[in-house]
């Protein structure tokens, strides 16, 4: 499972926007986003790099991996 802290993250429409831009992608399984800690868990057999760039393009910074 990959775990990425998200920036720019301030309510339920934020975090649906996410959701749906990393399950958009064709090796994600599933996106659950913990809209407190500021992160997304990311099931599935999809790059860092692809899951990055779609929270990206949907708006959001990606500052890394989370503990």
């Amino acid at each position: 499972m990959l775990k990425l802290k998200v920036k720019g993250m301030t309510c339920g429409h934020c975090a649906q926007t996410v959701t749906k831009a990393v399950e958009a992608l064709p090796a994600v399984e599933r996106a659950v986003v913990d809209l407190s800690a500021g992160e997304v868990a990311v099931e599935g057999a999809a790059g860092e790099a692809a899951v990055r760039q779609a929270i990206e393009d949907a708006g959001y910074e990606v500052q890394g991996l989370a503990a």
